[in-house]
């Protein structure tokens, strides 16, 4: 009996074999095709799922940061002065910022909400801003309203 062999496939004579019959060496079946594209795509998906959360960590961050810088320059500003700022831009004008951040999540530094300071009838010069929070809308990773950090 004699086989040929041609580009991968191999003709036999055997009664036991019909047709032609590919040789182990030749490729993938499809099974294992879809197994690998199953894969790459799930290992897709979790990696975007991670870059996601990475983001929103990452402006969370600095919104914390920015509230934090914000919060001290308004406390050297009254510790200065025995007075609160009238205006965020009050802290600029008289250099305790440079520049009023933007909200990571707003991407504005007018969305800022400002908390005035209770009037004191002995302190007249008490009234002004007391404390800021971020204008932005929607829940943080942990749960809690920007809007209450």
């Amino acid at each position: 009996m004699t086989s040929r062999c041609v580009q991968g496939w191999r003709h036999t004579s055997d009664a036991h074999t019909a047709g032609p019959v590919r040789s182990s060496e030749s490729g993938w079946t499809l099974v294992e095709m879809l197994i690998v594209t199953m894969l790459v795509v799930t290992m897709a998906g979790l990696a975007t799922i991670g870059y996601g959360t990475a983001v929103t960590r990452s402006r969370e961050a600095v919104l914390k940061e920015d509230l934090f810088r914000m919060r001290d320059a308004i406390d050297q500003y009254f510790a200065d002065r025995n007075e609160w700022p009238a205006s965020l831009d009050m802290l600029v004008t008289e250099r305790y910022l440079r520049a009023i951040p933007d909200d990571p999540f707003t991407d504005s530094s007018t969305t800022w909400q400002t908390i005035m300071a209770d009037y004191d009838p002995s302190n007249p010069l008490s009234q002004g801003i007391y404390d800021v929070r971020s204008g932005a809308e929607g829940l943080a990773i942990d749960g809690s309203p920007y809007a209450e950090w």
